[in-house]
């Protein structure tokens, strides 16, 4: 009694451990076929199936048992998603470089803002609707590779929308182009002074001029030869001096470079002849110096002897953003020696000014002057400190000049009037060069926009595809342009649409000419062109270069074959060289694309119904929460749902149809004997010796076939059910890829359609896989959903099964 109870509370625990490691599987577990393992799969690119570990590692972990989702033990095939290849973050590109390359770089979150704005819209397609334009932008998304943020291309099209839409969304997210006005200005020149005071230290390593003051800390180096020979160091104390042996003590502060020179060599003759002597410089001393006014940092500052303005500048930080760049002063014995603009400096590399300091020397920096702006189609957009510039043209000049892709109909100038930002003057670029200027105005200059004319002919042509327009251009001139005919037109006839702009709206002509007479020149085929124009020529009747199918596996001659139109199954295979002796004609496989695009479509309508109505029922039980905690359980719940959709969206159909393949002479003149597409595979497999058994059993595998055993045998061998298995719903997924639901017909048999005879309802056949689904009624937020089982099971259908039987 005391075993029992023992066995049953064990059963019990591996029961819940089942149950808790299996978690959101159903998502991936729609897309049903035979789990034998073909190499089809491989040539399809179709990603082969996860093992339970594999699909536990990915699975979110839940919090309470009643919030599991569900789990069906499905076999996947999802396509592995394309990775694209990172490359290195290109440097920014300038206005010309974004205009000549025709495309705008903006990031994924970015796409899905514009996506929202109004009239704004993404589309693959260039057309845009009257009245807007076509941006083509490039998307990139940044990921973290190894501390690296690493753009990959996801994704380009064109962003669809009005001028002023496109115009106005690109300035508020701040996205750099070549046809939009940036105003995010930085006032000019004060980024010079970010780098770091060490970089420009003046050099002290190199020779001193002749005209270089000799102070207290210098060191003095002589060298002697000749009639005597030394080398001596002395260092300039601070009452002026030096000593060197046997000449004694000198006094040289004060004097310059060349003065020593003439002093040490007078005073070394006293004592000595025929001799030679260098001096030179060692260590130099070091001076004070003040920067004040507005400046980053005043203060009182110790520079090398060689530093100039600049290097102490530097020292300083700069002058302060309310700091004159125009009139930097230094003062000297309290008289003002020198007027220095920086703008001299950083526009025409003009130094003439930056004189060397002496000790004690005063760095003034006084307020800036007026400010004014200049923004879009100039060579150096920014915010400038006027001097003795007094209009547009000076701005003009001071900012770089214009820019290639400049326009020079439009200049705009708005000014801040009784507190107001008003545009006071707009005008083309002639009429604005000698408008006066006031402190704190903005000018801008505007860009070209694209604007571009084209006529369009696509079909059988060399080079199809959009030519520029000019007027007078003709047919004929449109169609050598593009390269003249494929051999394959249809040169009699062809097809000229023209929309032409009427106060009713657009009207739209459909002209037929003849491609061949306006080759000839012939006035009446020989249409003149108008802007929008959409030619097309037309292919011979009924042409098609050839279409392909493949056949692999135990065929005699495996490969990919054309077809001609109406060809059959029967043919292929006779064409194939008939099967081998180990094919197995029961599993054979048949995929089509064109089943392929209607079954992912039923897929993708039924996961908009599933989630609709999940959704719909969240939003309805968080709104009548009771309390904050009943509140937060259900938007868990409602994050869980929308995971379940997520898994299913990336559900992909297989395309796979159920055909009884069989010897070319007995499968000629049945229904099976079906006419070939273009992209048909077909797969002959070899016969597999396993049945696998999969869902809610205690040790899903694959189990050596035996037609003796029935599918409770192999259940049994599988460790029986589990305490969640829906026993009712067990069905057997077939080796020709149909499923077949078990204990329908009469007297456990069932009429096969396909064979014409009478078949036991539950015969196995090597390949097959038996399917134990596990309860719905368990989850708490899918026994809300109606039908759900039926939704679940036409998913499956839709994916790739065809129900046979049983239904």
């Amino acid at each position: 009694m005391r075993k029992a109870k023992y066995f049953n509370l064990l059963t019990l625990l591996i029961n819940l451990i089942f149950l808790i490691s299996q978690s959101i599987t159903f998502a991936q577990g729609i897309q049903i076929f035979p789990l034998t393992s073909y190499p089809f799969i491989q040539n399809q690119q179709l990603q082969t199936q996860q093992t339970l570990p594999q699909i536990q590692q990915t699975l979110p972990q839940t919090s309470t048992q009643n919030q599991l989702t569900p789990q069906l033990f499905f076999q996947t095939s999802l396509t592995q998603p394309q990775v694209l290849q990172p490359y290195q973050l290109p440097e920014e590109a300038s206005d010309f470089e974004q205009y000549v390359s025709e495309k705008i770089i903006i990031t994924d979150t970015q796409l899905e803002v514009l996506k929202k704005w109004d009239d704004i819209s993404f589309s693959h397609t260039s057309t845009p609707p009257s009245g807007k334009i076509a941006v083509p932008v490039k998307v990139v998304k940044y990921v973290d590779r190894q501390g690296i943020l690493t753009p990959l291309e996801i994704d380009a099209g064109f962003l669809i929308g009005t001028s002023q839409a496109i115009t106005t969304a690109f300035k508020t997210l701040g996205i750099k182009n070549s046809v939009v006005i940036s105003t995010d200005l930085k006032q000019f020149g004060y980024d010079f002074f970010r780098q770091p005071p060490s970089t420009f230290a003046p050099v002290d390593k190199i020779p001193v001029s002749p005209e270089y003051v000799i102070g207290p800390g210098d060191e003095i180096r002589v060298s002697l030869w000749g009639s005597i020979e030394g080398n001596f160091v002395s260092v300039v104390d601070r009452d002026g001096n030096i000593n060197l042996p046997k000449v004694g003590t000198i006094y040289v502060a004060g004097l310059t470079f060349k003065e020593l020179k003439e002093v040490l060599n007078r005073e070394f003759s006293k004592y000595f002849k025929n001799f030679e002597m260098n001096i030179s410089m060692g260590q130099l001393k070091t001076i004070k110096v003040y920067v004040v006014g507005n400046a980053k940092a005043p203060g009182a500052y110790s520079v090398s002897s060689l530093s100039t303005l600049i290097n102490a500048l530097f020292e300083a930080g700069g002058p302060s953003k309310t700091g004159s760049m125009r009139d930097i002063q230094v003062k000297r014995n309290g008289k003002t020696i020198v007027h220095f603009d920086m703008y001299e400096f950083l526009l025409k590399g003009d130094k003439t000014k930056d004189i060397r300091l002496m000790p004690e020397d005063v760095i003034f920096i006084p307020p800036a002057g007026p400010l004014v702006a200049i923004a879009g189609s100039v060579k150096v957009p920014a915010i400038y400190e006027l001097k003795d510039e007094k209009t547009v043209g000076d701005l003009i000049k001071l900012a770089g000049g214009l820019t290639e892709i400049a326009f020079k109909g439009r200049v705009q100038i708005e000014r801040v009037i009784d507190n107001i930002r008003q545009i006071v003057f707009e005008a083309d670029l002639e009429s604005a060069l000698n408008y006066e200027l006031k402190k704190g105005d903005i000018v801008k200059v505007f860009p070209i926009f694209p604007d571009k004319r084209f006529v369009r002919i696509y079909g059988a042509i060399q080079r199809p595809g959009e030519y520029g327009f000019k007027e007078g251009m003709t047919v004929r001139e449109l169609i050598m342009m593009a390269g003249g005919f494929k051999y394959y037109a249809y040169t009699e006839k062809a097809e000229l649409t023209r929309v032409t702009p009427t106060p009713q709206g657009p009207k739209t002509e459909k002209i037929i000419f003849s491609p061949e007479k306006a080759l000839k020149e012939d006035p009446e085929h020989n249409i003149k062109l108008q802007q929008d124009d959409y030619i097309f020529i037309r292919t011979v009747p009924e042409w098609e270069l050839y279409k392909t199918v493949t056949i692999a596996g135990e065929v005699k001659f495996p490969g990919t074959y054309t077809i001609k139109k109406g060809e059959k199954l029967s043919s292929l295979i006779e064409r194939a060289g008939g099967f081998t002796d180990k094919a197995y004609l029961r599993g054979a496989i048949f995929i089509r694309p064109s089943v392929k695009e209607i079954q992912q479509r039923q897929i993708d309508e039924m996961i908009d119904r599933l989630e609709r109505e999940l959704l719909s029922i969240s939003s309805a039980s968080i709104a009548g929460a009771l309390t904050a905690e009943e509140a937060k359980i259900l938007q868990v719940e409602t994050e869980q749902k929308r995971q379940f959709i997520q898994r299913l969206r990336q559900l992909r159909a297989l395309g796979r149809m159920v055909v009884k393949i069989d010897e070319p002479e007995k499968l000629k003149g049945t229904p099976f004997d079906i006419e070939l597409e273009d992209g048909d595979y077909i797969y002959i497999p070899q016969k597999p010796a396993t049945i696998q058994v999969i869902g809610s059993v205690f040790n899903q595998g694959a189990f050596i076939y035996d037609k003796n055993k029935t599918l409770s045998d192999y259940i049994e061998l599988a460790g029986s059910y589990t305490q969640n298995a829906d026993k009712k719903n067990v069905f057997v997924l077939k080796v020709d890829g149909s499923a077949v639901r078990p204990n329908k017909g009469l007297f456990g048999l069932k009429w096969s359609k396909s064979l014409y005879r009478w078949e036991y309802n539950l015969e196995l056949e090597p390949g097959d896989t038996i399917v134990v689904p596990e309860k719905l009624v368990r989850i708490a937020w899918l026994r809300e959903i109606k039908d759900i089982t039926e939704i679940i099971f036409h998913m499956a259908v839709t994916a790739g099964v065809l129900i046979a039987a049983g239904k």
